[in-house]
């Protein structure tokens, strides 16, 4: 690609390529802002604007990409090196790096400076040679066995462990030129990848393993907040900030300031979390919360709940108390609840300091106004109006004197600045100055209402937060963060900016979502399509799952990332399949009359409510207590308050063993927390998708003349299907159990029974949630409620059920066997049970490993 004349004329561009860098790599360069404006500064305190040589150039680019950014301001002595050839090698960059990591902004020697970075010590060709010859001397084995394929880069190693400040090009060619020596010319044997040996499988051992003493730790189980500092390592440059007329500005704490911090802290971790109250909290802020109040709670310190309620028109007292609730059932617990407008006089007060240290100003310019002088990097024709009027303005614009949008008031910041946020809208002002609209409080106080960022700055203090943590889009804003702090002489927090938490096939934008609710589209803020915290919790999903989930994503910085809806519902899973106890369910029943099986009879039968019950038999356990025709003169009968079984004229009882009355120790009645009660009668409900007339080889269902195990229960064959007047509907199925259970058949199936004779079993409405949208992102969609699932939610309200889930209640959780996980739903009555689907069983994610 070609250089035009203009690209080439005093932009980043011309002086990349004056250093020596290749066309491809200053073009990359320049579409990265922070690698452009840090070599840009590199270049100019390095002084070679006019042009170095290659590998000068190089040299500073890594300075550019890699410098500790806790030891900003010793780059400049670094860069002295450099460019007078005393450090000339990678091997020596990379250990002034770390000399003046470890240093951070203290003050250092720099006879150890030189000593650490092999300054002054030259390397002969000869002590090279004479090194690499050592090295193939204790190699040599190794080196005659692989031939060229021996890994060159640890022979390299060995060198430089012996010479760590050799020029690596000649150690490089030495190598080579002994490879030669030694070997010869490469043969086509010496080009072939070696081959991969099959590892032997291990015998088997019937002994368990013993478990592994170091287990490798899966990423949910590591501690994502080690990437923060103490508050008391709160002393390092934060960030630079350029300017086109003044040097540049090395923001962090003195150690005056940062010992009185510390003081009001008690050397604590003090955090925050800010939601603003205008709606309903998603799976976004749970990522939020985990980082904010988790930090706090691994360093002992302590959160705050903080409103942030600047915009009266949109919060609702609804909000507030959702957002409590959800905070605590989320599992944190605030240290305090603040308000913003508990700050307002503060803020104010602040603002005025601004204006009278010469770092603010009322301008009357309109927004279009503004947006033109930003994108002309011009000043404000009001910009240098005396202190004194500004201050007489802005009290004005407090007591509501002025129009609204007719005076704003703005910091003075470079207007020259290259940061590409001078262009931005004007609610949105970065390093060029910020305009703040004026906003009538009851409190007649004055407060920022559109612009956040300040309001969030001058809002550090009173809370003494040690860290600030915010979403990657504020990332650009640091340059005003923390010159509106050095300023006024503020405290300041140790910023960190993570990735937003995007998921697969929903919104997460509270303007979409009050769309989706205020028109009836979804039915209310807590309808379980929603990725609302509120709508996650009535859909059954657990907070513990959604904090793993947050965890095992961690605290990344990777933006514009969307994680797939899969792993969320794998960690929703993995919670549930511990916690929900099993039952059985049939959504769309098919009624099987068992003929063999005497009408009337009905046994109780026990059914697993957890996957490792103890059981002797493999299939299934049941205990069968024959209500009909069953002598009772050897059994002591126990009457239990449980209600009868749908109107049965049988009450139910517990049968115990008496002694010596019974010897079968199978009769024994099992521990009720790990089972629960099925009966089996002449009448059982299968799902219709369970049958077929035509079987198939890789089918398990029922078919004519085919057997079937019902779970926990008895294997039965089909012997007739009964079809309605079209000759193609099944109403019945006919078939006769094993009660011997000598049959084994393949297939397994839930099922219901009746109670008792002609009463149906319990009747419960069953509603099935899908993706509430098709696309993985539908928010890029110029027509996003086009992209609506119309199968997102569908209502099964004639589904059975066994009659132990008759005294469920609102929020519990079950696993319907074959079928998903459930949860009883807040629509529910005593009359009519409802069941909303939390997930499905199947699970892609832990199989693909997405």
């Amino acid at each position: 690609m070609a250089v035009t004349e203009e690209e080439s004329s005093g932009t980043p561009l011309e002086l990349f390529l004056k250093i020596g860098l290749d066309e491809r790599t200053a073009r990359n360069t320049i579409a990265n802002n922070k690698v452009t404006n840090n070599l840009t500064a590199v270049i100019h305190e390095a002084g070679v604007t006019e042009g170095c040589n290659r590998t000068i150039g190089n040299l500073l680019y890594t300075v550019a990409t890699k410098y500790p950014a806790n030891a900003v301001i010793h780059r400049p002595t670094l860069l002295g090196y450099i460019v007078s050839t005393k450090i000339k090698t990678p091997a020596q960059l990379e250990a002034a790096f770390s000399f003046l990591s470890g240093t951070a902004s203290e003050s250092f020697e720099l006879k150890e400076f030189e000593e650490a970075c092999g300054v002054g010590v030259d390397v002969s060709e000869e002590d090279i040679e004479q090194a690499v010859n050592e090295v193939f001397k204790q190699n040599k084995g190794s080196i005659l066995e692989l031939r060229y394929r021996i890994n060159v880069g640890d022979l390299f190693g060995h060198v430089r462990k012996r010479l760590p400040w050799a020029d690596p090009r000649i150690v490089k060619k030495l190598i080579d030129a002994k490879l030669y020596e030694l070997l010869g010319e490469r043969t086509a044997a010496d080009n072939e990848k070696p081959s991969k040996q099959k590892k032997e499988k291990p015998a088997k051992v019937e002994d368990k393993k013993v478990a592994d003493e170091n287990p490798v730790q899966p990423a949910e189980d590591l501690n994502p907040f080690l990437i923060f500092p103490n508050p008391e390592e709160n002393f390092k440059v934060h960030t630079e900030v350029f300017f086109s007329n003044r040097p540049v500005l090395r923001c962090c704490n003195t150690k005056e300031v940062l010992d009185k911090h510390l003081k009001r802290t008690s050397g604590k971790v003090y955090t925050r979390f800010p939601p603003e109250p205008n709606g309903y909290l998603h799976i976004g802020h749970a990522k939020a919360m985990f980082v904010s109040f988790g930090l706090a709670k691994e360093r002992g310190g302590c959160c705050y709940l903080r409103y942030d309620d600047t915009n009266p028109e949109a919060e609702k007292k609804e909000y507030i108390d959702h957002i409590e609730e959800i905070v605590e059932w989320m599992g944190w617990k605030p240290f305090k609840i603040t308000y913003t407008s508990d700050y307002f006089q503060e803020l104010y007060e602040l603002a005025v300091e601004l204006i009278r240290r010469g770092h603010a100003y009322v301008d009357h310019q309109t927004p279009e106004e503004i947006k033109e002088y930003r994108e002309k990097k011009m000043d404000s024709p009001w910009r240098d109006r005396p202190i004194s009027e500004s201050l007489e303005l802005f009290e004005e614009m407090r007591r509501g004197m002025i129009e609204e949008g007719k005076a704003t008031l703005r910091m003075k910041q470079d207007m020259q600045s290259d940061n590409g946020n001078i262009l931005l809208h004007i609610h949105i002002q970065e390093t060029s100055g910020v305009s703040i609209p004026v906003m009538t409080m009851l409190t007649a106080l004055w407060i920022p209402s559109r612009t956040s960022h300040i309001r969030n700055l001058l809002s550090l203090s009173p809370d003494n937060r040690s860290t600030s943590l915010c979403t990657l889009e504020f990332e650009t804003r640091r340059a005003s963060y923390y010159w509106l702090l050095h300023v006024l002489d503020l405290y300041q927090p140790y910023v960190w900016e993570y990735s937003r938490l995007n998921v697969t096939n929903t919104v997460m934008s509270k303007r979409k979502l009050n769309f989706l609710v205020t028109n009836k589209h979804v039915d209310g803020w807590d309808d379980p399509r929603l990725m609302t915290l509120a709508g996650l919790k009535r859909r059954g999903v657990t907070s513990t799952a959604i904090n793993a989930f947050v965890r095992g994503i961690g605290i990344t910085r990777s933006d514009c990332s969307t994680i797939r809806l899969e792993r969320l519902e794998y960690h929703i899973r993995e919670e549930l399949n511990r916690t929900a106890p099993r039952t059985m369910v049939v959504l769309q029943p098919l009624k099987v009359v068992i003929t063999n099986l005497e009408s009337g009879l009905v046994m109780d039968l026990d059914a697993k409510k957890w996957p490792d019950a103890s059981t002797e038999d493999s299939s299934a356990f049941y205990k069968a207590s024959w209500l009909v025709g069953l002598s009772l003169s050897s059994v002591f009968v126990l009457k239990l308050s449980t209600p009868n079984y749908m109107g049965s004229s049988f009450t139910w009882c517990k049968f115990y063993q008496v002694l010596s009355a019974c010897t079968d120790k199978d009769w024994l009645v099992k521990d009720e927390l790990d089972r629960f009660r099925v009966p089996f009668s002449r009448v059982v409900y299968i799902e219709q998708s369970d049958f077929r007339m035509k079987d198939s080889k890789d089918y398990y269902g029922l078919a004519p003349g085919k057997s079937v195990l019902l779970r926990y229960a008895f294997p039965i064959k089909c012997t007739e299907a009964v079809l309605a007047d079209d000759n193609k509907s099944i109403v019945e199925i006919r078939a006769e159990y094993d009660p011997s259970k000598k049959t084994k058949p393949k297939g397994v199936i839930h099922w219901v029974a009746e109670p008792s004779r002609e009463v149906d079993p319990l009747r419960i409405e069953v509603r099935l949630f899908d993706k509430l949208f098709n696309s993985e992102n539908p928010a890029e969609l110029e027509d996003w409620l086009a992209d609506v699932n119309p199968q997102s939610r569908v209502i099964i309200s004639g589904a059975y059920a066994v009659p132990s889930l008759r005294d469920a209640a609102v929020g519990d959780r079950f696993q319907f066997e074959r079928l998903g996980y459930f949860v009883v739903d807040k629509d529910s009555t005593p009359e009519r049970l409802v069941f909303n689907r939390t997930v499905t069983l199947r699970d892609n994610y832990s199989k693909s490993g997405k």
